[in-house]
């Protein structure tokens, strides 16, 4: 058969590919060639230095070892969940029942459900630009997505402000605190700002429309530095409760990305519906590791010494890189970052659109940053226009997952070297 003649969907034939793995395989190929590569590009760990807990280890092991190797239900174990409505309801004080809980292969797959389970073709989308994902999830879903592209100024959370023209139409509000990829997080008031909004415009909705919801990934809350306090929808306004649907799971807060136990909590209604798109999907989570999540989670004594260390590891390799690159600006360089809040991200601004490499090619986009940044220094970081905002934003995301705070100390006098040399 000539190929010219296949076709393929529209929806499949629109998909974009991350420009992330873009990054990544350029890393790939550097590493490949016996190069030393600072990756600050993606949002894991390694667990060289990042290893899970060893109490979820150990009990990974021993429900393989009592043959848990079997279909689990599909909602979730219900010990699971059960230790999951007690973990939020002592940490959030939120209350959900086990029957408010589903649990997935991770977070990814509840929050396409999500939208499946809420969005018909056409049905409008606001979400901030820069945010992970959910451009793509727009894409897949068929919706129109409308991207509020948010500022530095506001620590690039959405406000308001920004939000409320656009509510009397929409769906669905994808929101993330803290926030993939700027690591920042709502304030307070803020976020209740917002929420009353919602509430406020579910009210005028008729019966027989569908409401407006709010998809809440608050998959890094237990992430948070200093001062800094995480902030949720329903624990401020209570009214909201059959208009959230919560995204979370261990995968962030105890580097267990590979482990594969994520979680939704939100309306029964709701929730019942996603449960059955994800049992046709088959995105459950293995059995072995749904039963260790719920026995560390009743561990309250393990998950605090754990999160004790953890945190505060992630904390001085922010804090290093932020350090680092607002020391460049007090030696005169165009770059800044904003003080680190959350998650595993540094936001820094590299302000060389326009400027000349030294073989003399101009730096057009923020794609031509990040590759000369990656050829002259040998570090990898990804630039906001991965996450859904333009080639002409000098912001990028800088991840500590995977490398020690020793290899992040040693790439910034790189780092520096390699601004140094622009023109």
């Amino acid at each position: 058969m000539n190929n010219s003649t296949l076709t393929i969907s529209t929806m499949a034939n629109g998909l974009v590919g991350s420009e992330i793995i873009k990054i990544a395989n350029e890393v790939n190929e550097m590493k490949k060639n016996g190069q030393e590569i600072c990756n600050l590009t993606i949002g894991d760990f390694d667990p060289t230095y990042y290893p899970i807990p060893e109490v979820l280890e150990k009990g990974i092991v021993d429900a393989y070892k009592q043959g848990l190797t079997n279909y689990p239900p599909a909602h979730g174990l219900l010990n699971l969940r059960q230790s999951i409505s007690s973990f939020i309801k002592d940490n959030l004080k939120i209350d959900y029942s086990s029957d408010d809980i589903l649990i997935a292969g991770g977070s990814r797959p509840l929050i396409y459900a999500t939208y499946l389970a809420l969005i018909d073709h056409g049905d409008t989308v606001i979400y901030p630009a820069p945010s992970w994902n959910n451009n793509h999830y727009c894409h897949l879903s068929s919706a129109r997505g409308i991207a509020i592209e948010t500022t530095a100024d506001n620590h690039f959370m959405p406000t308001p402000e920004e939000i409320k023209p656009h509510l009397k139409e929409a769906t669905l509000l994808a929101l993330c605190s803290p926030l993939n990829p700027t690591g920042t997080v709502f304030t307070k008031q803020g976020l209740k700002d917002i929420c009353e909004l919602v509430l406020a415009e579910n009210k005028t909705r008729a019966y027989n429309q569908k409401p407006l919801y709010i998809l809440y990934d608050q998959v890094y809350w237990q992430l948070t530095f200093g001062d800094t306090k995480h902030f949720d929808p329903v624990s401020l306004v209570p009214e909201l409760k059959d208009y959230v649907i919560y995204i979370d799971g261990i995968s962030k807060s105890f580097a267990a990305t590979g482990v594969r136990v994520g979680w939704a909590f939100g309306p029964e209604m709701v929730m019942r519906k996603l449960r059955s798109i994800l049992g046709h999907l088959g995105a459950w989570a293995p059995k072995a590791e749904q039963h260790a999540t719920a026995k560390f989670l009743e561990n309250r004594e393990a998950v605090a010494d754990y999160m004790g260390t953890f945190k505060k590891r992630l904390e001085t390799s922010l804090d290093n890189l932020y350090k680092g690159i607002n020391a460049m600006r007090s030696d005169k360089l165009d770059v800044e970052a904003i003080v680190p809040m959350g998650a595993i991200y540094l936001t820094a601004k590299f302000e060389v659109l326009g400027r000349k490499t030294p073989d003399g090619k101009i730096l057009i986009t923020n794609k031509d940053v990040a590759f000369y940044i990656l050829k002259e220094a040998n570090l990898a970081i990804v630039p906001f226009s991965a996450f859904g905002t333009s080639d002409s934003s000098c912001w990028f995301r800088l991840s500590v997952g995977a490398c020690s705070s020793e290899e992040i100390q040693a790439a910034l006098p790189r780092l520096k070297a390699a601004l140094e040399k622009l023109n």
